[in-house]
């Protein structure tokens, strides 16, 4: 469950994650770093919580009827930061940055502002931190992973699992699954839009 208004949940993980060792040094070193800067200015105890599906990351649970998007399986609800669901299922589906605006305006019922826009992002960036985590540790075992295979791009997998080609049963395939959300996420930081949206984070929330 992505409960990005608990850090202290994603804390959990990263120290699991760090004593676990299955990654060369190199690569876990970035995604260590980037999470600390992210942690260092979102607001995890936010009291504007809303209700949170929490789980939508399952194809199964978004159903479309030709004419509306159902939500399913409600039982793992939470009250949560209302960017988490909002980044899920941006990650799944929204492909390019057109998508992302029309989605976001629908949520606020007006145009994302600057700061809308830069919550938003880093909370992708949480997302993908926490499935890379989970993923790599479930499918893992605790052994070392080669991190010399190829894995298919994001958009690709994504298209195929919600097709029901991926057996995330499958440990393997839940190792892939965890560099697919890594490679996802090293694309994101290493663009300018990630400090600028730490930068602009960090200046709402900044004591004055």
């Amino acid at each position: 469950m992505f409960l990005i208004n608990k850090g202290a949940a994603v804390d959990g993980f990263i120290q699991r994650f760090q004593v676990a060792n299955i990654l060369p040094k190199g690569e876990s070193e970035e995604l260590f770093d980037r999470y600390a800067q992210v942690a260092a200015v979102y607001p995890h105890h936010d009291p504007d919580m809303v209700s949170s599906h929490i789980d939508l990351f399952k194809p199964d649970n978004i159903l479309f009827d030709g004419h509306r998007v159902w939500l399913v399986d409600w039982e793992a609800a939470f009250l949560n930061d209302r960017y988490a669901d909002l980044a899920v299922v941006t990650n799944l589906v929204v492909t390019i940055n057109a998508e992302e605006s029309v989605y976001l305006q629908g949520y606020f019922g007006k145009p994302p502002d600057q700061y809308q826009l830069a919550r938003f992002f880093l909370a992708q960036q949480v997302a993908h931190i926490f499935y890379a985590m989970v993923y790599l540790l479930l499918g893992s075992s605790g052994k070392p992973i080669d991190w010399s295979e190829t894995v298919p791009e994001f958009r690709d997998f994504h298209r195929r699992n919600r097709a029901g080609e991926v057996n995330l049963a499958d440990n393997q395939t839940k190792t892939v699954y965890g560099r697919v959300h890594w490679e996802q996420l090293l694309q994101s930081v290493r663009q300018a839009r990630f400090n600028e949206a730490v930068r602009i984070v960090s200046d709402r929330h900044a004591c004055p």
